[in-house]
């Protein structure tokens, strides 16, 4: 056999697999269409009542001043006093996280005799 003759085989078995494939991907949608609606997925909560069962779930915040990067050695030299210089400019807004996820930024705020954050920004990502 030529290797002419083997190429043109060769193209001809993936043309007839990617045809199958085809075929059997039209069957899948075809069936789904007459299903009830496509996949399986849980009916989504009408109301708050719904979601009683997660309120007392608890979960970690935190409000990331900022950030910054040093060597051990430098981090070693730390004593009290020292100033750690962070990433962020003074009434630039805060990260807030929820179980390590960013959600929002915010702005520092004393509340009596506390710390605390105001949210002015939520963030929406996309659940991949």
């Amino acid at each position: 056999m030529m290797a002419d003759e083997t190429d043109l085989e060769l193209s001809e078995l993936d043309e007839a697999k990617t045809a199958d494939a085809n075929a059997a991907e039209e069957a899948e949608t075809d069936g789904a269409a007459e299903d009830s609606g496509g996949p399986d997925i849980p009916d989504l909560p009408g109301s708050a009542q719904d979601l009683e069962a997660v309120y007392d779930i608890p979960v970690q915040v935190s409000a990331v001043l900022g950030k910054t990067t040093m060597q051990v050695s430098q981090l070693l030299k730390l004593g009290r006093g020292a100033v750690v210089e962070l990433d962020r400019k003074v009434g630039e807004a805060i990260d807030i996280y929820v179980n390590n996820r960013l959600v929002a930024r915010g702005e520092v705020v004393v509340v009596e005799d506390r710390l605390g954050v105001t949210m002015t920004e939520i963030i929406k990502t996309d659940r991949g």
